[in-house]
């Protein structure tokens, strides 16, 4: 028989249970209120390394009034009272009896900086989770003039935290997180498509542009023919062997290619319709690898941190073994984006018989190659 719902009943059994680092904020509370001395062993945290309003309040309550006489504080409760007058501005639910079970539920008031180590940690996890999830708004939000330069400051400001993190747990050798990584996007990006089969025609044209873009991989492709074509296209301008659709074609069959399904005709036609300069499309596509990179990396650390099992120690060894994921990009970024880059490019371009590259643009292109 269905059971009933009484619209007057609480349902607490929607409430979830309170994580195990509450328990360790309401033991490092109740040694404090049992005996304020132990504060000058807590360190490392601030009112709001708490994960409750209630808890920080009482914390920051404590911080600010002056130690009671350890005899006084024995027989009344005088300053416990002063605490939750103070306590009260920030939280307005504190009772005196919440302040009387957190002295009961602490086993052990001497092992008040044990607890606050504890709630660092805690703390640490919550901010290197905030830091990240961060890092992953930015990279899809498409409003920002600036995509890749917001991103990367708000890597820089994960890495700050990370760096900061360490300095509180310095790491121990051998303790990677044992959490799964989550899987790349496999998200279907059209213009991005668009973008690399523009750039392999107008590279097969240009090739000798192929030449000084080395800060483009085919791990920055989102499609696996492209990316193959790309090595194709680098292959042949290091042997020095002349570049055209042709030839494309032909390294495209030793690579295996073709075993894709895709058609000679159809390789063929991708790379015979061009638009722009090869260096523009190419940093298109590096772009996005970027944000995509900025985006999986964050989702890695925000994994880390969501596991309970990992440690502030494995926090700062994860976080920084993914960061270094980024920070290669972010360095062939910079090598495309630079002056010298550039212009070396078209010089080359500029002496380069009989086929030269067409100008560098940043326009958007005004043809298209049909697929």
């Amino acid at each position: 028989m269905p059971r009933t719902t009484d619209p007057h009943e609480d349902d607490l059994d929607t409430i979830p249970p309170p994580q195990p680092v509450f328990h360790v904020e309401q033991a490092l509370l109740g040694a404090l209120l049992l005996d304020p001395r132990h504060l000058g062993n807590v360190t490392g945290i601030a009112s709001d390394s708490f994960s409750t309003a209630a808890h920080a309040a009482l914390f920051a309550a404590i911080r600010s009034l002056p130690a009671p006489d350890p005899v006084q504080h024995a027989t009344n409760a005088k300053w416990l009272d002063e605490v939750l007058t103070a306590a009260r501005e920030q939280a307005r639910g504190l009772s005196a009896s919440y302040l009387h079970s957190l002295i009961q539920v602490c086993p052990w008031p001497r092992h008040a900086s044990a607890y606050a180590r504890i709630v660092e940690a805690e703390h640490s996890r919550r901010r290197l989770c905030a830091a990240a999830q961060r890092l992953t708004q930015t990279s899809r939000d498409t409003s920002a003039p600036q995509r890749v330069v917001t991103t990367l400051a708000e890597a820089d400001a994960l890495t700050a935290v990370v760096d900061d993190i360490a300095a509180r747990f310095p790491p121990h050798s051998g303790s990677l997180p044992r959490t799964p990584a989550p899987s790349p996007a496999t998200t279907h990006d059209e213009e991005a498509v668009d973008e690399e089969r523009l750039l392999l025609a107008t590279a097969t044209a240009y090739p000798s542009s192929v030449e000084h873009m080395r800060w483009l991989t085919p791990a920055d492709f989102t499609h696996p023919l492209h990316a193959g074509l790309w090595q194709c296209l680098t292959t042949l301008t290091r042997r020095s062997i002349p570049v055209d659709p042709v030839t494309v074609l032909w390294e495209a069959q030793h690579r295996g290619l073709l075993d894709t399904g895709a058609r000679p005709r159809e390789l063929l036609d991708l790379l015979d319709g061009t638009a722009g300069s090869p260096e523009y499309w190419g940093e298109r596509i590096l772009q996005r690898s970027v944000l995509a990179s900025a985006h999986h990396i964050g989702l890695r650390i925000e994994a880390f941190t969501e596991d309970p099992a990992t440690t502030a120690y494995q926090l700062v060894v994860g976080s920084r073994r993914a960061l270094a994921d980024l920070s290669a990009v972010r360095t062939r970024w910079q090598q495309a984006a630079s002056p010298a880059s550039t212009s070396k490019a078209a010089r080359t371009r500029a002496t380069a018989a009989p086929r030269a590259g067409p100008p560098r643009t940043t326009a958007a292109p005004t043809a298209r190659i049909s697929r």
